[in-house]
């Protein structure tokens, strides 16, 4: 049967030029079938042979590469062991007992020496030595100093996610162990909203508080120290507000110099909720600030037309430079052309009063706008975290696509010129200072999703104010921030035409030369499963579809693969930047998307309708894009995000489908390169494999880098919180969560003692257990003695008190 199978696909494959093996294979298992079924023990050494000739093939075509081997081999290597049990009983009197036991045996340890191999996948020794102290020191452009305090989602607004603490470090790390843990209590309370959970949050630290919001926008102070709560402020925010996912990835924390200490909101908290409110609560007692907007709220949404619950969020923490509230608004991706505006936003942080708002097609819009004025529809939008520069005056805007992302054919001017850029605005006008575009006309999801990360970067002229922008393409390109332009080389390339729309495709794109997480383009030998039988239909899914490389253009009489998926190369989470070792940490995904353009009569047929209608029919599997109806235009949208087969849920590429990644700042050299996250909770057909090897799981989330020589990350969907050693990428310690670390740790220090503190909420789209934990990290007393007697000695000297 598994012969009839082989030989049926593998002719298949045959046809639409693929290999030849699994016909070939096929062929033999049907021939061995059938001798087995006569009773003939040549069945048996015909099966061996087949055995034999697999090894050799895959050896051929994959090299010695655990896990590109495991579909090819271990079905077949576990198939022989029946069949080698067959051999007393086919050949009377020729074969005993004891050639199958050997024969067994030799299977047994042939395949116990292939699962050595795949566990002991270690990462990637370095490229080149870890250079250290290469840039003394590197300015900080924000108005906040992280150290002992966390005051901003990225760190301070330059998002480098790096701490200067070292109390623990790679000499101690091991001991690290539990402070405390506590429940936020929101947890989802309805169907609707157990699928859209994935909290995302970065905690803030300032003084003795932690500030956190939980998916709905609950705001919590917690005592640094113990975990305490001190107060929780509620906006009630209702479920069917929940977009895609409902996250709140973290709130801003703004001080106004001209208030006394003691007046009421002198320190405030501010976030944007999933029902475009801008809310600020007083940072001590979490109660609404009277001064700002309408009781302590403002809506966000004004002017911008018809918006239905679910449209109009914000997930991302907003950004405060000199005193503007900048936000942008996740816009739900795929609904209709028509969705609402992408327009840019800029709130006093003291009053909650518009001071501008940036609309790409109509910049001269007065502010407020006119009565009756709508501010553009369907624009792109910014659902992500902008970056500040208080110095300059900038705010850094990672903007995203044009309203339904896989057709461009009605998108204006100003669209074009502004969709999937970074764009720079002037706080202090609300205008654009300068704009650099990382996708030409984007039909692939390619929006920015990264914050921009300021660095000062080291050139033969000097060093220069610069930003670290990644992509979801992969690349990563650096800027000088004053004027957007690169200051590493940038090369327009050409790109595959055709698709669709073959008169919009841009004819290049630019790709970076600095650097690229991008991997090697996909192959037929990249396609995975766990037998040879997936893999083959995986084969046979890659030879259908429409691949061309990068920006294959999409199309709708066939599918198409998009490689890198829109999940990355870099997402969310983007990048951390250790100042003084000069050193980028990059964790990234490397998966492909399976898509295809699903014509307006089909879509309508399945039911495919906006947010809000009602919906009928085949509903797709729920992922972003999995049924998007883009109405307005020629085409919905039918996404299979990773590329999962259907019935056994893996994926058809190979792995590893994440990694990590140290780069050094200076040239954009690779130091180290490892896959991040093991097999726990990864397994056919959602059964959990519980293999505690590394295998590069899917990510979401960010690193934090400290001082101490470590890096601080989850993300992966082991739902594992890991060290890594920053010079040799080696996990240091680890320690199982209650639930998915799809978030950014952050780390502060309290009463001389540091924390590391994540967030466990757990995913939707990760499919990883949802969960309300705070949980922080510390050394034990002891330790902590030890390491404030080290930093004493290092300080002064050997022998030598603190003075």
């Amino acid at each position: 049967m598994i012969g009839i199978v082989l030989l049926g696909g593998g002719a298949w494959l045959i046809a639409l030029g693929g290999s030849p093996y699994y016909a070939a294979a096929g062929l033999g298992l049907v021939i061995c079938g059938v001798l087995l079924f006569m009773g003939r023990a040549a069945g048996v050494w015909l099966y061996c042979a087949i055995v034999l000739a697999t090894i050799a093939w895959a050896l051929w075509e994959v090299g010695p590469h655990p896990w590109p081997l495991v579909p090819r081999v271990v079905a077949p290597l576990v198939l022989l062991i029946p069949i080698l049990a067959l051999l007393p009983a086919l050949g009377p009197g020729r074969y005993s007992g004891r050639t199958a036991v050997a024969g067994i045996v030799g299977v047994v340890l042939l395949a116990g020496g292939l699962g050595w191999a795949i566990a002991a996948n270690a990462p990637s020794p370095l490229v080149k030595e870890v250079p250290r102290a290469r840039i003394e020191a590197m300015s900080e452009p924000s108005r906040n100093a992280v150290g002992a305090d966390w005051p901003a989602y990225g760190g301070t607004y330059s998002a480098r996610r790096y701490s200067p603490l070292d109390q623990i470090n790679t000499s101690n790390v091991d001991q690290l162990q539990r402070a405390w843990l506590v429940h936020t209590g929101d947890l989802p309370q309805s169907e609707f909203a157990h699928g859209k959970y994935g909290a995302e949050n970065t905690p803030l630290k300032v003084g003795d508080m932690l500030y956190v919001c939980t998916p709905k926008n609950i705001i919590i102070a917690l005592d640094a120290a113990t975990g305490n709560e001190r107060w929780r402020y509620d906006p009630k925010v209702s479920d069917d507000n929940i977009p895609y996912t409902a996250a709140c990835r973290g709130v801003a924390y703004y001080a106004d110099p001209d208030a006394a200490a003691d007046a009421a909101c002198a320190t405030r908290v501010i976030e944007g909720t999933l029902d475009a409110r801008l809310i600020a609560v007083d940072a001590r007692t979490g109660q609404p600030c009277a001064d700002f907007g309408d009781g302590g709220q403002v809506s966000t949404s004004q002017n911008m037309g018809p918006i239905v619950p679910g449209m109009v969020s914000m997930t991302s923490p907003p950004t405060i430079v000199r005193g503007v509230v900048v936000i942008g608004h996740q816009i739900l991706d795929g609904q209709k052309r028509d969705a609402p505006s992408g327009v840019i936003k800029g709130f006093d942080a003291v009053t909650g009063a518009l001071r501008w708002a940036w609309d790409m097609t109509q910049p001269d819009l007065p502010t407020p706008p006119p009565p009756g004025a709508i501010y553009t529809r369907g624009t792109p939008n910014m659902w992500t975290t902008a970056t500040g520069d208080e110095q300059l005056g900038y705010v850094y805007l990672p903007m995203g696509n044009s309203a339904v992302d896989y057709w461009s054919g009605s998108r204006t001017p100003a669209e074009n010129a502004f969709s999937t850029s970074l764009t720079a605005i002037d706080v202090t006008t609300g205008r654009v200072a300068w704009s650099f575009q990382t996708v030409h006309k984007d039909v692939w999801d390619y929006d920015l999703g990264s914050q921009a990360t300021l660095v000062d970067f080291p050139s033969a002229n000097g060093v220069v104010p610069a930003l670290v922008l990644p992509s979801k393409q992969g690349d990563i390109y650096i800027l000088d921030r004053r004027t957007g332009q690169p200051l590493t080389g940038v090369e327009e390339r050409p790109v595959p035409q055709g698709g669709v729309e073959p008169d919009q495709r841009a004819p290049t794109q630019p790709f970076s030369l600095y650097h690229t997480l991008r991997k090697a383009r996909l192959t037929e030998a990249a396609m995975w499963g766990m037998s040879p039988i997936d893999q083959m239909f995986c084969r046979i899914q890659f030879r259908q579809a429409h691949y061309e490389g990068i920006y294959t253009p999409p199309t709708s009489d066939t599918h198409w693969i998009e490689y890198p998926g829109y999940n990355g190369g870099s997402d969310w989470g983007g990048v951390a930047v250790d100042p003084r070792r000069g050193i980028i940490i990059a964790n990234y995904n490397d998966m492909p998307n399976h898509n295809r353009l699903v014509p307006r009569a089909e879509a309508d047929r399945k039911g495919w309708t906006p947010r809000s209608e009602a919906r009928g029919g085949d509903l797709g599997s729920g992922a972003e894009g999995a049924g998007d109806p883009q109405a307005g235009t020629p085409f919905a949208i039918d996404v299979n995000a990773g590329w999962r087969l259907p019935v056994t849920g893996l994926l058809c590429k190979e792995p590893p489908y994440g990694g990590i990644r140290a780069i050094d700042l200076a040239t954009g050299e690779t130091l180290w390169d490892r896959p991040l996250g093991q097999a726990l909770k990864n397994g056919p057909f959602g059964i959990p494999s519980m293999l505690p090897v590394t295998i590069g799981t899917p990510n979401n989330g960010g690193a934090v880098v400290t001082a101490g020589g470590l890096i601080f990350i989850a993300a992966a969907t082991d739902d594992l919180i890991r060290a890594i050693d920053m010079e040799t990428g080696k996990t240091v310690w680890q320690d199982k969560l209650p639930a998915g670390g799809q978030a950014t740790p952050m780390t502060y220090e309290v009463d001389g003692r540091q924390y590391v503190v994540i967030m466990t909420g757990g995913h939707h789209f990760m499919e990883t257990p949802i969960g309300d934990e705070v949980i922080a990290y510390a050394l034990p007393a002891g330790a902590v003695r030890a390491a404030a007697a080290n930093a004493d000695v290092q300080s002064h000297g050997v022998g030598a008190t603190r003075p």
